[in-house]
């Protein structure tokens, strides 16, 4: 197999995307219909919390990895950006603050009480992933940030029309990541493409993105089928 020149790699990247993100998955097309039910909007939140919890976790366990120091002051910034820092308390914080404005309370996004067993199950595998895979492999599981911006764009005017009853705080997670996922996105794509020097490095490269997107999709399975459509 031919080396794919970097236009031919990003286009089979964007590629995973078109087909396999989980803005397809019924479950997600539901929310963005507005025909979820607030006990399945909630669930949903509940749940996503836990993946967006062990974001930083994964995010460390690449920057372990890295080998200069100026990538590894570049990855930082994502663990900053989920964890937070004295004075801006990161994404965590703001999705704890998305489930207290759709009636979760605190204790319970940070008791992980609501957490579906196949949802801690995906996101671990998630994790775990990112320990055990060299680090562009992982690196290229990331690169769901591509196709991001777009989908939370729309996100942010969905709750915001058909579901007036979140409280506007709540959105915060949302129009942060507005900005730092096309950074993110950019820098990640960088590595991948400068890193994967033959063929079978692309191909575990576009592997590692299909079993991203396949992490996010079992979620989703998860929620639909503890929470199907007839709640509503």
């Amino acid at each position: 197999m031919h080396l794919l020149s970097n236009e031919e790699f990003t286009m089979r990247l964007r590629r995973v995307g078109e087909l396999r993100y989980h803005d397809k998955h019924p479950y997600h097309v539901r929310m963005h219909e507005g025909k979820l039910s607030p006990t399945q909007l909630r669930a949903w939140v509940a749940n996503r919390f836990y993946y967006q919890q062990n974001i930083p976790v994964k995010d460390a366990l690449i920057l372990s990895k890295l080998p200069t120091r100026e990538e590894r002051r570049d990855w930082i910034q994502r663990i900053i950006d989920h964890d937070g820092r004295e004075g801006n308390e990161g994404g965590i914080e703001a999705w704890i603050r998305l489930g207290e404005a759709v009636d979760i309370p605190r204790e319970e996004m940070l008791d992980e009480r609501h957490v579906l067993p196949a949802v801690r199950f995906a996101v671990d595998a998630y994790v775990n992933f990112c320990r055990l895979q060299p680090w562009p492999v992982a690196v290229a599981s990331s690169l769901t940030e591509l196709f991001a911006p777009v989908l939370i764009t729309q996100r942010i005017a969905v709750f915001e029309r058909l579901y007036p009853w979140i409280r506007p705080e709540g959105l915060e997670y949302f129009q942060a990541r507005l900005h730092q996922a096309p950074r993110d996105a950019d820098h990640g794509l960088e590595l991948v493409l400068r890193e994967c020097k033959d063929r079978r490095e692309q191909e575990q490269a576009i592997a590692a993105l299909n079993f991203k997107c396949d992490v996010l999709w079992a979620i989703l399975d998860a929620l639909g089928l503890a929470f199907p459509n007839e709640a509503n």
